[in-house]
């Protein structure tokens, strides 16, 4: 089931229709309300921590423009449910690890002031962002000559390993210098762009796996939300100063 499927509404359903399912669904499988059922009807729906969880989940989701629109596009990709749930818990978990990290002493761990962490951090990993990113499409396209092709095919599983050399020294500046408070906003973009060009990274390699298109127009997709993130961070770096 997907989130309109567990709030029984339409994809195309309004704002206020998610809301009213919602509030109908979570009266219902609300452990309070089944409990008073209970005492009066012998066909009273049993209470589900699971369930309620399950529905909170998809309301979260979807009563949240940009959250709908991003799991949308997902599900017009041919995403699965599976794969998306996994993915939203990888993040989830990779977003608590880094909170903790912030917040935790470590010697290795040199702060740094908002000037010095935009040349030492910022724009070396924009760099690497701009080098994964900015040649997906040429490389594609070369691709498509005839992806069966064992030579093109090489070429493009060189240029997934240097993205992954990109990412990785993207994602060891960040562990190394955590961000003064006044980057806040440009960390947490940078932080969920890199995500996401890690599961695009996944999903081109899948490609090369299997010749299945469907990880090429994912990786892509993935890539356009990435691009779209390091543009919100670009935007919140020039507010600083």
């Amino acid at each position: 089931m997907n989130h309109y499927q567990t709030l029984q509404v339409s994809p195309q359903a309004s704002i206020k229709e998610i809301k009213l399912a919602y509030r109908k669904l979570a009266k219902l499988y609300h452990p309070d309300t089944n409990a008073a059922v209970k005492k009066s009807s012998a066909q009273a729906v049993s209470p589900s921590n699971d369930k309620i969880i399950t529905i909170n989940a998809a309301y979260e989701i979807l009563s949240n423009p940009q959250s709908r629109r991003q799991y949308d596009q997902l599900l017009q990709l041919g995403t699965t449910y599976e794969s998306l749930c996994e993915r939203q818990a990888r993040t989830a978990k990779a977003s608590q690890a880094y909170s903790r990290n912030r917040r935790r002493p470590d010697s290795r761990r040199q702060t740094l002031s908002y000037q010095e962490w935009i040349q030492v951090v910022y724009i070396p990993s924009d760099h690497s962002i701009q080098d994964i990113i900015q040649p997906l499409d040429i490389e594609i396209e070369n691709l498509s000559a005839d992806p069966f092709d064992d030579e093109l095919l090489a070429d493009f599983q060189i240029y997934l390993e240097d993205c992954r050399h990109h990412l990785q020294l993207a994602k060891q500046r960040f562990a190394i210098y955590p961000n003064p408070p006044q980057l806040a906003n440009v960390a947490v973009n940078f932080y969920y762009c890199l995500n996401h060009i890690e599961d695009g990274i996944k999903e081109l390699e899948y490609f090369a796996l299997n010749y299945d298109e469907h990880y090429i127009h994912t990786g892509q997709e993935l890539f356009r939300i990435a691009s779209g993130l390091r543009s919100e961070a670009e935007n919140s770096v020039s507010s600083v100063f």
